[in-house]
């Protein structure tokens, strides 16, 4: 965890500026992320479990980006990650909890191995982001996080039994620690994005609706960064409708989900 896509700026001694960190940066939206601020001038330290993968993503700015490989649901291994990176390159001004995994589990394939699996990496993985990350900021009054979940938290979606679930923890996750975040100084953000054409969305058996390519998100995403808004959504017109079909009755809901879905 030295940052092997080439050498450090600068020594212990004599931090560099802040950084950002994505996890989940070899591939979806974490790598195009980290690619699209990489070449708007900003320093990111990139974490992912495949070091093939994060090696290629490196080398399309090195002098802007390193790679810290991380499995995220090792706890003792992401407190270390984040320990290295503020050591070689200065304090993570910014941190983009992306890891995330799908797999598609319905009535058939119900299975809680797969059930645990999604939770220790969508949700565990971001827990101990967290754990690892917030101390940090809190000591230092500012810093910024967020935590990557989907509109598949909002209510159930067919074949989601396993990955929705987990997006709804995140979800109750970062509306809990958000009143501290705020005393803290530190802003703390909810993403929550549609169907982006990913290779995780590719699994699904189903039609996605306004499927977004993975630049545009990156693009939006890092522009609504910028702002002060708790919740990040896109696309903007599929998640309007996610948001009004929460309120819907269970009656209503459930027809319009087979129509929509197909299933």
């Amino acid at each position: 965890m030295d940052g092997t896509g080439g050498e450090a700026e600068s020594e212990p001694d004599g931090k560099a500026p802040g950084i950002t960190w994505i996890t989940g940066a070899s591939s979806g939206i974490g790598r195009a992320l980290a690619i699209h601020l990489a070449d708007g001038g900003a320093r990111v330290a990139l974490s992912a479990r495949s070091v093939e993968d994060l090696t290629a993503t490196v080398q399309h700015s090195p002098d802007r980006m390193r790679l810290f490989p991380l499995d995220v649901t090792d706890r003792v291994a992401t407190t270390a990650t984040v320990a290295a990176i503020e050591r070689w390159f200065g304090p993570i001004d910014r941190a983009v909890l992306n890891a995330g995994t799908h797999s598609p589990m319905s009535l058939e394939d119900f299975s809680a191995d797969t059930a645990r699996r999604l939770m220790e990496v969508n949700y565990m993985g971001v827990v101990h982001g967290l754990e690892a990350l917030l101390p940090r900021m809190r000591a230092r009054g500012c810093g910024q996080v967020a935590v990557v979940a989907s509109v598949a938290g909002y209510r159930g979606l067919p074949t989601a039994a396993a990955y929705g679930p987990t997006k709804a923890a995140l979800i109750n996750l970062c509306e809990s620690l958000k009143p501290d975040c705020d005393r803290a100084g530190i802003r703390l953000q909810l993403v929550c994005p549609g169907f982006v054409d990913t290779p995780l969305t590719a699994r699904n058996p189903f039609p996605m609706p306004d499927l977004m390519p993975v630049e545009d998100a990156a693009r939006q995403l890092a522009d609504e960064m910028e702002g002060d808004g708790f919740e990040i959504t896109f696309p903007k017109r599929f998640t309007r409708k996610l948001k009004l079909a929460r309120c819907l009755p269970y009656r209503l809901y459930f027809p319009l989900v087979r129509k929509a879905t197909g299933t």
